[in-house]
C-alpha cells in the first residue's frame, strides 16, 4: 500500500469513526444518564436519512433539508420521550428492551408505508461535489472531508455543552446521582426530555449527512445500532469522550481490516472490543 492509498483509507476510517461517534454519543447519553437500553436508537439514524431524502427532494437543497430535519428530530425526540420513554425509568431493563424493540418494528413499518422498500440516493450539494486530486488517478471527495469536519465541530460543541454550560452541569449531576440532583431542585423530567431529544437528534443528523455517501435503504438502522453499542461498551457507558475514542478506533480497525485482512474484516471490531474489555472491563473511560 503506497502513501496515498494509506492516506485515503486513513481519511475513510476517520470519517466512518466520526459518524459512528455522532450515533453512539447520543446512545451513551441516553444509556448513561437515563438508564434506558434504547434498541430503537438505530431507527433514529434511519429516520434522519429518510428525512434528508424527502426534504432534499422537496426543497432542492440538502443544507435546507438538514436544517428542517434537525428541527423535526428535536420535536420527535420530545414527543417520543413524553409518550413512551418516561414510563420506563423505574422499570426493569427487560421492559425497556421489549418496548424499544417494538418501536423498531413500528419505525420499519412506517418507513415501508411512507417510502417503500427501494434504495434511494441523495445528491451531494454542488459546492461540495468536487474531489481533491492526490495523484494522477487518485482523489478524495470533498464531501467526505466536510462530514469529518462537521463531526469534529459537533464533538467540540458537545464538549462545551457538557463541561462549560449550566445545562451540562445538570446533565453531569443527573448522571452522577439523579436522586440528589432532584433533591437540589433540578427538574429531572425536563432534563431527561432534553437529553433524549439531543441523543435522537445526534443520531438523526448522522443519518442525514451520511445519506449522500451510503444511500438510503431499508433496515439501515439495524446495522448501525449493533456497532454503536460496541462503541458504547468500549468507550465506557455514559462517557461521551470514551465514545469518541472508541468510534475512531473502530472506524480505523474496520477500514484497514477490510483492506489488509478482508477475510477477517467482520471480526476485527469485536476482537478489538474483547481486547479492551479484558484490559479494562469498565471501558476506556468512566461516566461523563
Amino acid at each position: 500500500m503506497d502513501f496515498y492509498s494509506f492516506l485515503i483509507q486513513l481519511l475513510n476510517g476517520l470519517q466512518y469513526g466520526l459518524l459512528l461517534f455522532l450515533v453512539a454519543s447520543g446512545l451513551t447519553l441516553v444509556f448513561g444518564i437515563m438508564g434506558i437500553i434504547n434498541l430503537a436508537h438505530g431507527s433514529f439514524y434511519m429516520v434522519g436519512a429518510y428525512l434528508a431524502f424527502s426534504l432534499a427532494a422537496l426543497t432542492g437543497n440538502l443544507l435546507t433539508a438538514v436544517l428542517l430535519g434537525v428541527t423535526l428530530s428535536v420535536l420527535l425526540g420530545m414527543l417520543l420521550e413524553w409518550l413512551f420513554y418516561r414510563h420506563l425509568y423505574a422499570r426493569d431493563h427487560l421492559y425497556q428492551v421489549l418496548m424499544t424493540y417494538g418501536l423498531i418494528l413500528v419505525f420499519e413499518e412506517l418507513r415501508s408505508i411512507l417510502w417503500g422498500d427501494d434504495v434511494h440516493g441523495v445528491a451531494v450539494p454542488v459546492f461540495l461535489s468536487g474531489s481533491i486530486p492526490l495523484t494522477d488517478n487518485l482523489s478524495y471527495p470533498v464531501y467526505r472531508l466536510a462530514i469529518s469536519g462537521i463531526c469534529l465541530l459537533l464533538a467540540g460543541g458537545l464538549y462545551w455543552l457538557i463541561r462549560k454550560t449550566r445545562l451540562g452541569m445538570m446533565i453531569r449531576a443527573g448522571a452522577a446521582n439523579r436522586e440528589m440532583a432532584q433533591a437540589l431542585g433540578i427538574n429531572i423530567e425536563w432534563l431527561y426530555t432534553v437529553v433524549f431529544a439531543l441523543g435522537l437528534t445526534l443520531a438523526a443528523f448522522a443519518g442525514m449527512i451520511a445519506a449522500p455517501v451510503s444511500s438510503v435503504y431499508p433496515n439501515m438502522g439495524g446495522e448501525v445500532i449493533i456497532i454503536s453499542f460496541v462503541v458504547v461498551v468500549i468507550g465506557g457507558i455514559g462517557s461521551v469522550w470514551g465514545a469518541l475514542l472508541a468510534a475512531i478506533l473502530i472506524g480505523m480497525s474496520d477500514t484497514f481490516g477490510k483492506v489488509l485482512l478482508p477475510e477477517y474484516a467482520g471480526m476485527t471490531t469485536y476482537l478489538l472490543m474483547a481486547l479492551v474489555l479484558l484490559w479494562r472491563p469498565e471501558g476506556l473511560f468512566r461516566r461523563t
